[in-house]
C-alpha cells in the first residue's frame, strides 16, 4: 500500500464518522420535529375549546354587566325621586310642624306655669346637678354656733 492509498482510506473512515454521525443528529432532529409536531396539535385541540369557553364566558360577563347597569341606573332614579319626595315633605311639613311643636311647648310651659303657686322657690339647674332654692329668714350661718 502506497501512501496516498492509505491517505484515501483515512478520508473514507472519516467520511463515514461523518456520516454517521450526522445520521444520529438527524434521527434525533427527526424525533423533536416529531413531539413538537405531536404538541402544536394537542394544543391546537385544546386551545379551540378553550377559546370557546372564554368567548361564551365574556359574552355572559357582557349580559350581566348590562342588567348591572340598568338596575344602577334605576337606583339612581329612585335615588332621585326619594330626594325630591323628601325635599318636597320637608317643605310642605316642615315649617307647619315646627310651628304646631314650637306652639305646644309653649302651651305646656304657660299651662306648668300657672299651676305653680308663685312664691314657691325655683330651682336651678347647674351641669345637670340640682341646687336648693336658698333659704329665708334664717339669718347668717356664721352668727350660729
Amino acid at each position: 500500500m502506497s501512501g496516498g492509498e492509505v491517505a484515501g482510506i483515512l478520508v473514507a473512515v472519516f467520511w463515514a464518522i461523518l456520516v454517521s454521525f450526522l445520521a444520529v443528529v438527524l434521527a434525533r432532529l427527526a424525533q423533536v420535529l416529531r413531539a413538537t409536531t405531536k404538541l402544536v396539535s394537542d394544543v391546537s385541540e385544546q386551545a379551540v375549546p378553550l377559546l370557546g369557553e372564554a368567548s361564551a364566558t365574556v359574552r355572559s360577563a357582557q349580559s350581566r354587566l348590562d342588567q348591572v347597569d340598568a338596575i344602577a341606573t334605576d337606583v339612581q332614579e329612585v335615588t332621585s325621586n326619594a330626594s325630591a319626595l323628601s325635599s318636597a315633605v320637608a317643605s310642605t311639613f316642615g315649617g307647619p310642624l315646627v310651628k304646631v311643636a314650637a306652639f305646644g311647648y309653649g302651651v305646656r310651659r304657660a299651662i306648668g306655669r300657672r299651676d305653680t303657686p308663685q312664691d314657691a322657690p325655683r330651682r336651678t339647674v347647674l351641669l345637670g346637678r340640682t341646687v336648693p332654692p336658698a333659704r329665708r329668714g334664717r339669718g347668717n350661718r356664721r352668727g350660729k354656733g
